[in-house]
C-alpha cells in the first residue's frame, strides 16, 4: 500500500460515525486533506456549517483514531487499499455523478477502474432465462473490451460475473459491506474467482461494516455511477434494481432492458419500463457503448 500516512487519514474519514458524503465535501473543500480535518479542535469544528456538538465528538473520537492502525495492519495483509477522489486511481466517470463516494476500498486490480464500462442487474431470485441471459450479455459484452460492472448479489449479479469471467474478461463488484465480509457467503468461491482473474471487488464501506439492508441503495449509485449504461434482465415491480434504474437515469446512463416473460412476476419491472420507453435489447449488438 502506497504511503501509509497519506492513506491512514483517509481510513479514519471513512470510519467516523454519521459523517456523510455531503459533510466530507463540506470539510474537504475548506481544509483540502484529511490530514488537516484530523488536528482540528471541537471549537473550529464547531463553526463550520453542518458540524453540530455530536458529530464533532464523533470526528474527535480518540477510539476511532486509536483504531486505525489495526485497520492497516489488516489492509496490508488482506491486500486491500484504499484509494480517495482526489488520486488518479479514482475512476473519472464515477467523479461525475451528484454523490461520488469520497473514498473506495479497493481488493484486486485497480488499473481497470479507469476503463470502458458497463453495468448488468437484475433479480435476486433469478430464473433459468434470467441466468443464461446475464451470461449471454457479460460474455459477448465483455469480448468487446468491456468491464462488467455488477453487485455480488445472488441472480443476475452472479451470472453477469460468471459470464465475464468465461469470457476472460475484466469484472467489477461493488459490495455493501466491508471487504473484510464476504456476502453473500456462497459466493465465496466467485468472490476469489473475480481477483485470481484480475477483477476487482470495491466497496466505499470501511472494514467491520456489516451487509446492512441501507447499505444497498448507495451502493447501486456506484455500480451505474461507474458505468456507460447498465443493462436490466429480470426486475420485480418493487426491486432493488429499479432503484439502480432511477439513479442511473438521474445520472445521465443508457438504460437497457431486455424483455421478459408477461407471466413472470420477475418480469413485471423490466417490461414496465420498456412501456415507460426504456430502450429494449434482444442481443448484445445493439448495446452501443
Amino acid at each position: 500500500m502506497r504511503d501509509l500516512e497519506y492513506k491512514k487519514y483517509w481510513i479514519w474519514l471513512s470510519l467516523i460515525k454519521n459523517l456523510g458524503n455531503k459533510r466530507k465535501r463540506i470539510l474537504l473543500e475548506k481544509y483540502q486533506t484529511p490530514e488537516i480535518i484530523y488536528y482540528l479542535t471541537k471549537k473550529e469544528l464547531l463553526q463550520i456549517s453542518g458540524i453540530g456538538d455530536l458529530l464533532a465528538e464523533n470526528i474527535l473520537d480518540e477510539n476511532i483514531k486509536n483504531n486505525i492502525y489495526k485497520h492497516m495492519d489488516y489492509m496490508q495483509k488482506q491486500q486491500i487499499d484504499i484509494i480517495s477522489i482526489v488520486d488518479k486511481e479514482y475512476p473519472k466517470i464515477l467523479k461525475e455523478i451528484y454523490d461520488p463516494p469520497i473514498s473506495l476500498y479497493i481488493k484486486g486490480n485497480k488499473d481497470i477502474l479507469n476503463n470502458k464500462s458497463i453495468a448488468i442487474i437484475g433479480c435476486r431470485e433469478a430464473t433459468e432465462y434470467g441466468k443464461n441471459v446475464a451470461k449471454y450479455f457479460a460474455y459477448n459484452l465483455a469480448n468487446k473490451n468491456l468491464n462488467i460492472v455488477s453487485g455480488l448479489a445472488k441472480g443476475v449479479d452472479s451470472y453477469a460475473h460468471i459470464g465475464t469471467l468465461s469470457a476472460n474478461g475484466k469484472t467489477i463488484a461493488v459490495v455493501g459491506n466491508g471487504l473484510d465480509n464476504v456476502y453473500p457467503k456462497e459466493n465465496l468461491d466467485l468472490w476469489n474467482k473475480i481477483l485470481k482473474k484480475g477483477g476487482t471487488i470495491i466497496s466505499e464501506y470501511p472494514l467491520g461494516t456489516k451487509p446492512q439492508k441501507m447499505n444497498f441503495p448507495a451502493r447501486n449509485r456506484i455500480i451505474s455511477g461507474m458505468s456507460k449504461g447498465i443493462v436490466v434482465i429480470e426486475a420485480k415491480k418493487k426491486s432493488g434494481t429499479l432503484i439502480t434504474v432511477d439513479f442511473a437515469l438521474d445520472q445521465g446512463r443508457d438504460v437497457y432492458v431486455v424483455p421478459g416473460n408477461i407471466n413472470s412476476i420477475n418480469s413485471a419491472g423490466t417490461n414496465e419500463l420498456i412501456k415507460q420507453g426504456a430502450k429494449i435489447v434482444t442481443t448484445y449488438q445493439e448495446i452501443e457503448i
